[in-house]
């Protein structure tokens, strides 16, 4: 696979959680164009062409970032914060995949401009269903507005 070509972008610094997370989109054929990074700073790396990623075309953003908050380097804010205040990236639909409950994480993010704000279910079998319904429902179901072309409004 193409880094030009990924339609979702898993920033996940616990690799448990992030294979958990692969095998329940594979069970709805979601994970053929998957991006897997492991920090905050990997991911806006990724999403803005820099670094390691220099040389992937900055102009195929991923059709969905699912987003950990707790993270070394730059917390899931943070890079919430940079998505939705760019003006390339601010229309990719970013869904918080986090243990965290806390009100004022929910309240922050959707302040941001997250999309969707998903707890982790504890139990196994839980958490398979929620990310395989959540992925579907984004990849295959969820309709994104088209680009409206220079000029007109």
């Amino acid at each position: 696979m193409s880094l030009d070509e990924v339609e979702i972008l898993l920033v996940e610094d616990n690799p448990t959680d992030a294979e958990l997370t692969m095998r329940a989109l594979k069970r709805k054929n979601l994970i053929n164009k998957l991006v897997w990074v492991k920090d905050g700073a990997e991911a806006l790396d990724f999403i803005f062409a820099k670094g390691i990623y220099s040389k992937r075309n900055v102009d195929d953003l991923p059709k969905l970032i699912l987003l950990d908050l707790r993270m070394p380097k730059v917390d899931g804010l943070e890079v919430l914060h940079e998505i939705k205040a760019n003006e390339k990236t601010k229309r990719i639909p970013v869904v918080i995949l986090t243990s965290s409950k806390e009100d004022r994480d929910i309240v922050e993010s959707y302040k941001l401009g997250v999309n969707s704000y998903v707890s982790k279910p504890v139990e196994f079998d839980e958490f398979i269903d929620a990310v395989s319904t959540m992925g579907f429902y984004w990849i295959l179901i969820n309709k994104p507005p088209s680009e409206v072309p220079h000029g007109t409004d």
